[in-house]
């Protein structure tokens, strides 16, 4: 898939409610390539999670058009364009009564695979995400800690082998060490299996370690979009730059302190 036919694209999109006295994106356009790791980084209310929800068309836009491998999702069927999408999200939302196999399983048990097709991909994605078969696979949710859920809810998402995933804060509430790892652990099946992946974040230093590209939203525009590197030192508008200051201050930081505790 090339540039000219993206993975996903936003052509001239906007979205509003209450009869258009709200707008939550204002003619955004933004493609994303195929195999490529886009994270969008905007504060709260930006329109962040209205571009994911645009994807899989659990809303549809106000005007413009949304396109996925080529064609409008306007024109495909909103529950058959979901399951060949991942959808990874914060809080899991792994199915309480389900145990993790189960859990893995639901798209491919929708999708009509056998029984044994089933259970072989439950083990091939329990191993693929770092969990342990004989400890894990028959585990409810409430018997695994925040960075386990969080890793079946990845293993989910990428049951029915999807080439598109989306990613809204799948890290946020985990602790740093298990947030850090998961993180690194995704990037590396995303290489892997060849995805394209959009990732919602509100850490800046994430999605500069994560990333690809990195398109900043703010009042529904995005303002800026470009490489980590090419961000960082861009002098483009002052929210842009200050936002992109944090992981450099961020390091210079833990510079100074580790140069401070290391002795001559």
């Amino acid at each position: 898939m090339t540039e000219a036919n993206p993975a996903i694209s936003f052509d001239d999109v906007s979205k509003n409610y209450q009869d258009g006295r709200v707008t939550v994106l204002d003619h955004v356009s933004l493609a994303v390539s195929a195999r490529e790791f886009l994270a969008i980084v905007g504060p709260s209310g930006s329109g962040k999670t209205t571009l994911l929800r645009l994807v899989n068309r659990l809303i549809d836009p106000t005007t413009g058009t949304v396109r996925v491998e080529g064609q409008d999702v306007q024109t495909v069927d909103a529950v058959s364009l979901r399951r060949r999408i991942g959808y990874v999200f914060q809080g899991v939302g792994l199915f309480p009564h389900m145990t993790v196999a189960e859990n893995i399983a639901i798209t491919p048990k929708l999708l009509g695979w056998d029984k044994a097709r089933m259970a072989e991909r439950v083990d091939e994605l329990i191993d693929l995400v770092r969990l342990d078969r004989a400890k894990h696979r028959d585990r409810f949710p409430s018997q695994l800690s925040g960075g386990e859920g969080q890793r079946v809810g990845v293993a989910r998402a990428l049951a029915a082998k999807p080439h598109i995933v989306l990613m809204d804060e799948p890290f946020g509430a985990l602790d740093p060490l298990t947030r850090d790892a998961l993180g690194q652990d995704y990037r590396r099946l995303h290489d892997d299996l060849g995805l394209t992946s959009v990732m919602i974040t509100h850490d800046t230093l994430e999605a500069v370690l994560l990333a690809d590209r990195i398109a900043i939203v703010r009042g529904g525009r995005i303002v800026a979009q470009g490489t980590p590197r090419t961000l960082m030192n861009s002098e483009q508008d002052e929210y842009v730059r200050e936002l992109m200051a944090t992981p450099r201050r961020q390091a210079e930081r833990l510079h100074a302190l580790v140069d401070r505790q290391t002795p001559s």
